[in-house]
This record gives structure tokens, sequence and C-alpha cells, in this order.
């Protein structure tokens, strides 16, 4: 295999695509598309999320120390695409997309019904970086589409049909998985 050096580039894909739901001290709500998105800690549970300052939705993480995370489906594909490319500043991206919220169980952000799982979150530390900041928050509960969950408890993820962002372009996850963690070293069962 031949490779080609480029420049240090965040080229880590793909990666999940996520739409943030954020509002501020005076109840107006926004919503952003965010690619830049990983899991930071078990115990608590943190997540890490890259936003540039000059965000809309910036503002509003800072102003309330609150967000939430909500993991669209790959229906949705033109909805998140345009609450990435549109500014909250000129346009109310939630009604141009007719989502619908409902009221958070820990924050006083909303959720994104059309999207199966959504991540509540309280912002721990902002670290400024360059061109974005690095936001680490707490996950305080996780909303879950009862159709996702199975009758032992276990979260069928491949059945929410979310998709990935790949170095500009959107890709479904696949249905099926290829393994399982710590397959390659399980004992097999005896017939």
């Amino acid at each position: 295999m031949v490779k080609k050096t480029f420049k240090g580039s965040a080229m880590l894909n793909p990666v999940p695509v996520v739409l943030i739901t954020s509002q501020n001290t005076a109840g107006k709500v926004n919503v952003f598309t965010v690619g830049w998105i990983g899991t930071a800690c078990t115990r608590p549970a943190m997540i890490t999320v890259a936003v540039r300052p000059e965000r809309l939705s910036y503002d509003f993480i800072k102003d309330t120390g609150e967000f939430v995370v909500n993991l669209p489906p790959k229906t949705l594909v033109k909805e998140v695409d345009f609450c990435g490319v549109r500014s909250g500043r000129d346009i109310d991206k939630i009604k141009h997309c007719n989502f619908t919220l409902s009221t958070a169980e820990t924050v006083r952000v909303p959720i994104i019904d059309e999207c199966p799982i959504s991540l509540e979150c309280k912002l721990v530390n902002i670290t400024p970086l360059g061109t974005h900041d690095l936001l680490l928050a707490e996950v305080l509960s996780v909303n879950v589409d009862e159709q996702l969950i199975d009758v032992k408890g276990k979260i069928h993820y491949e059945k929410a049909n979310l998709m990935a962002y790949c170095h500009g372009e959107y890709y479904p996850l696949p249905s099926k998985a290829i393994g399982k963690f710590g397959f390659s070293v399980q004992k097999r069962k005896k017939k």
C-alpha cells in the first residue's frame, strides 16, 4: 500500500453527525449541526464538542451552560445539512425544518422528537484551541426511543438509522455489525 502524506489536518473520518439544540437565557432556542463530537469519559459520562466561537449556539451554550445532543436518523439528512450551513441569526431553523420540540428531563433546553436518541448535557469547561473551542460536557441523561430497546434492555442503535459525516459527505450507518467488543479474544462456546 502506497500512502501520500498531507500536512497536519483533522482527517479523522468518519464521525457522528448530530443536531445540537441550545437555548439562551431569554428562551430563544437554536439548532446547529456538529460533526466534531466524541466520547471523553465513562464515569462521569462526558463528551467533547468542537465549536467555532462565532456560532450563535456557542453564545447560547456559554450563556446557559446547557445543550442537548440529538442523534438524527438518515431521513433527516437534508435538515442536518441545512442546520450546518445556515445561521440561527438569519433564520429560525427549527421552524424551517419542522422539528417538534419536547421538554428535556434534566436541562432547560428542548430535545428534537424526530431524533431517536438525545443526550442532555451540562457544560463543564471550555478550552480555546484556535478556529474552534473544545466544550467538555457531562451527560446528565439520555432519552432513547422505546422502539430501539429490546426486552433485555439492550439499545439497538442499528435500528435508529443513524448517519455519519465523512470528509464533506453524509453516509448511512450499516444495519449489521462486523464484530462486537472483545470478539477477537472471546472463547468459543462448546456445542
